[in-house]
């Protein structure tokens, strides 16, 4: 046994441990497992948990915690020791899932359906009817197959004889099947050999059900439907993830299972009803969708028909309801679902069972009473101190009252208020959680590391198919802050551990039913990519290249500032410096210098320092910082659209700058800087050498081309204004072109040479030309499928600079150059806007901020 491991583990004495039995002798099936740490060095298990963290902060897996001021997005937290169950126990969990998942879904189909359940007293009406997940413009609505209850998730937990207890299902829209899929996908390399030895049951299964299920049942809603529009056979019905938005608290896993099963993860505004049937809306037209996988709550998902607030209604899709009534859209779970999210209904179950299935419950419910029975509240209020009183139906604020927590005056308000409203309480028997023990690297540095105890619940999903449930293999282990735990939220900074399940034997390859794919059913182009996908893309382009552009700004300014002496500087430096202000990297109202104070251009050294160096570590005022924070936000609302490797160096570059004090020093400022781009560069390798050059990776090298040719175009204009004896070392520098112009020339930059290389060479990716060539090319291939998209406005431009003459155009006196460059930044603005009017939706308003930062 490994002593050094399990000398800080106190089990469970009056409780059940994972981990050990009655006698502290570790179970047989975590024997493998300890004996793997036992016989390793004391650094590889820290690495490992080193390894976890990274691979969690490289993937942006977060938890959004709300009202959470201080990290609204919390890194996601997963312990590298798993929870390890052996083959029969969890072929009895199983089991009783599938049979609890049979029971609700027959219970939601009845209460929308015949009622039967109400007329015989099996259900008292206020339960049902004094729901507020009771939804009455649901009731008839269309099931195919009989099934309303798509995915299902029941919480589970151990209490001190062993057994497992059901404590809460969650009917309305499961959450954490993608957060313990994640969690899988970054344990398989921690613990290669454990997982194969332990013959480890892998949940990919169970998605690919998911996936074909769904597929099934979206080819019956073409079919029989009132408004049918019949597949082509090959052809796949569309499939959407419908999500509330970025703020919502699983956003990320919800970004991930959407990239996962490939579909198309939209908001309620990519979303339009016409003639009860549901579209996405594309940029190439209307795509009619046939299955919607919803994470936004009952209430929230159609404004019309459902009960929502304001804020909710911006969620939903206007006419859903009617769609899904009419058959012509399946929508999972069912709308209505939440009903069975209610505590109230586990005193029920029993009795339904026998009732609906002939048979008793496979595992038991946590002893529960609906207070709204006249006996059950007098016996919630004499025994009031071992119980757990919580909100009988989801509409309900959330809270948990623990009875013996009550002093003599708290108990006695509590109980006026439990006889005041007794249908919106439920009681509960508290269970002590069982305790695993998870992984700690010692309290200080050298502390040797220990396992330490802590209480544990774990969520098992269950998904329907054709054919009945099926459960995934594991689930995910919701870890509490401590061993005495009486609650398990991630909210309140819980923690997840990975799920192991044993195979009896090597499991059998999942092996996916085979379609045969014709000549016209192959895709080349990303055919349901929405509005709002394409606006984002393009932003998330404009906002890349303007990090690019602030950084090397700053680079520049900050060299000049801590390398050349004040009386040493050109005419460059006051351009540089106008060029800060207009980015608003100097704020001219908080660094005016006082009258008489010497100063170099317009303000003083210190105060120019002072303000550069914020704008490079600082999101609170304008710079790369906070630039880097906006295309973080953006990147959020396009997970899905990004591979792991694309969003680690996305993630890498966003993260905070770490710096020493309240004032970086310079040598801090310039690596960040460096860093930055060296980061920029990557993901712009990225768009080059790993996108599919399709509809979506158009957009975004348009938002690229554009912004650097306005920037571009800027630069070069206050260049143009400054003293033609100035030095244009900063122009190349700022333009990433210095080493072209010295391999051509090997000479100090002159105006014509310089000119030349940064207005007209078509070979140089920060050209003027350049910019304006590949913007051209784009907007005609977008052009064959979508029409004209304003070629119009830049290709006069582009014809006047061709024509420019070297000797006579390209110099510091001309006038018309300049006012060339304005028409194209202006140019460029406008383009813009007609991209808008032709293809983006501004409907709503959880958009991204548009402005210029």
């Amino acid at each position: 046994m490994p002593n050094r491991l399990l000398d800080h583990y106190l089990g469970a004495p009056d409780g059940f441990d994972e981990m050990l039995d009655a006698a502290g002798v570790p179970r047989a099936h975590w024997r493998a497992l300890l004996a793997s740490l036992e016989n390793e060095a004391p650094d590889l298990m820290r690495q490992r948990r080193e390894a976890v963290q990274r691979q969690v902060r490289e993937n942006g897996i977060t938890y959004n915690v709300q009202g959470d001021a201080g990290g609204r997005q919390r890194p996601w937290d997963l312990n590298p020791l798993p929870l390890i169950l052996p083959h029969e126990e969890w072929s009895a969990i199983e089991a009783a899932v599938v049979q609890r998942a049979t029971l609700l879904n027959k219970i939601l189909c009845d209460v929308y359906g015949n009622e039967d359940l109400l007329r015989e007293g099996l259900l008292p009406p206020a339960l049902v009817h004094g729901n507020g997940g009771f939804l009455r413009p649901c009731h008839g609505m269309r099931h195919h197959d009989d099934i309303a209850l798509h995915f299902y998730a029941v919480d589970l937990a151990r209490a001190s004889d062993g057994r497992w207890w059901v404590i809460a299902d969650r009917t309305q829209a499961p959450s954490g099947a993608g957060y313990a899929l994640e969690n899988r996908a970054i344990m398989t390399p921690i613990f290669p050999d454990l997982l194969r030895h332990l013959k480890v049951r892998s949940p990919a299964a169970f998605f690919r059900s998911m996936h074909e299920s769904l597929v099934h049942w979206g080819r019956l809603c073409a079919a029989e439907g009132d408004a049918p529009a019949p597949l082509r056979e090959g052809e796949m019905p569309l499939i959407v993830l419908l999500t509330p938005g970025p703020a919502a608290e699983t956003y990320y896993e919800q970004a991930y299972l959407a990239r996962y099963l490939g579909l198309p993860l939209v908001e309620g505004d990519d979303l339009t009803v016409r003639d009860g049937v549901v579209y996405l809306k594309t940029l190439d037209g209307l795509h009619r969708v046939h299955v919607v996988m919803r994470r936004v709550d009952d209430a929230a998902c159609d404004p019309l028909e459902l009960q929502n607030t304001l804020q909710d209604a911006l969620l939903g899709v206007p006419g859903l309801t009617q769609a899904a009534r009419r058959g012509n859209v399946l929508v999972a779970n069912s709308l209505g679902s939440s009903l069975l999210d209610s505590g109230a209904l586990l005193g029920f179950l029993p009795a339904l069972s026998k009732r609906l299935l002939g048979e008793p419950l496979k595992m038991p419910s946590v002893a529960t009473w609906w207070c709204g029975e006249p006996a059950a509240l007098e016996a919630v209020i004499a025994g009031l101190d071992r119980l757990v009183i919580k909100p009988a139906f989801p509409h309900l604020p959330p809270f948990a009252v623990f009875g013996q927590d009550l002093d003599d005056a708290g108990r006695a308000g509590f109980i006026a208020r439990l006889r005041a409203n007794p249908d919106n309480y439920v009681a509960q028997e508290v269970v002590r959680l069982s305790l695993a023990p998870v992984w700690t690297d010692g309290a200080a540095p050298g502390a040797s590391p220990s396992l330490r105890p802590r209480a544990v619940g774990l969520r098992v999903y269950a998904c329907a198919t054709p054919k009945g449930y099926v459960v995934m293999p594991g689930g995910l282990t919701r870890v509490a802050t401590g061993p005495d735990a009486r609650v398990l939220t991630i909210q309140k900074g819980g923690a997840s551990k990975d799920t192991w399940v044993q195979a009896r034997a090597r499991a059998e390859p999942h092996r996916m039913h085979k379609r045969r794919v014709r000549g016209e059913d192959l895709v080349r182009e990303d055919t349901s990519l929405s509005s709002r996908t394409a606006e984002n893309l393009l932003w998330f382009g404009r906002h890349a290249e303007r990090c690019d552009n602030i950084g090397r700004l700053l680079r520049v300014a900050l060299n000049i500032l801590f390398n050349v002496r004040v009386d040493e500087r050109g005419a460059e430096w006051p351009t540089v410096e106008a060029l800060c202000i207009w980015f608003q990297l100097i704020d001219v109202q908080t660094i005016m210098p006082a009258p008489g104070v010497r100063r170099a251009g317009i303000f003083t050294d210190a105060a120019i320092e002072a303000a550069l160096l914020q704008a490079v570590v600082s999101p609170a005022v304008p710079g790369l910082a906070r630039q880097q924070q906006e295309l973080h936000r953006l990147a959020d609302q396009l997970h899905e659209r990004f591979s792991a490797d694309n969003w680690r160096a996305l993630s890498r570059m966003a993260q905070p700058a770490a710096v020493s004090g309240e004032r970086p020093s310079q040598s801090e400022v310039m690596t960040i800087l460096d860093e930055a781009a060296t980061a920029l560069m990557t993901l712009a390798g990225f768009a080059l050498d790993g996108m599919t050059r399709d509809l979506g990776w158009r957009f975004m090298s348009l938002g690229r081309r554009l912004e650097r040719l306005q920037f571009q175009s800027l630069v070069l204009q206050r260049a143009l204004a400054m003293d033609e004896n100035g030095n244009l070392d900063w122009l190349l520098e700022l333009s990433d072109s210095s080493i072209t112009y010295r391999v051509r020339y090997r000479t100090q930059p002159e105006w014509l040479p310089v000119l030349d290389l940064l207005l007209c060479d078509e070979t140089n990716p920060r050209s003027v030309l350049f910019q304006i060539n590949g913007i051209l090319g784009t907007l005609d291939k977008i052009a064959h499928t979508h029409g004209p998209c304003g070629a119009h406005l830049l290709l006069p431009l582009k014809q006047e600079l061709v024509a420019l003459r070297p000797d006579a155009d390209l110099n510091h006196g001309n006038a018309m150059l300049t006012d060339l460059l304005t028409r194209i930044e202006s140019a460029s603005a406008a383009l813009y806007e007609q991209l808008g009017i032709q293809f983006f939706n501004y409907g709503g308003s959880k958009g991204v901020e548009r402005k210029r930062a």
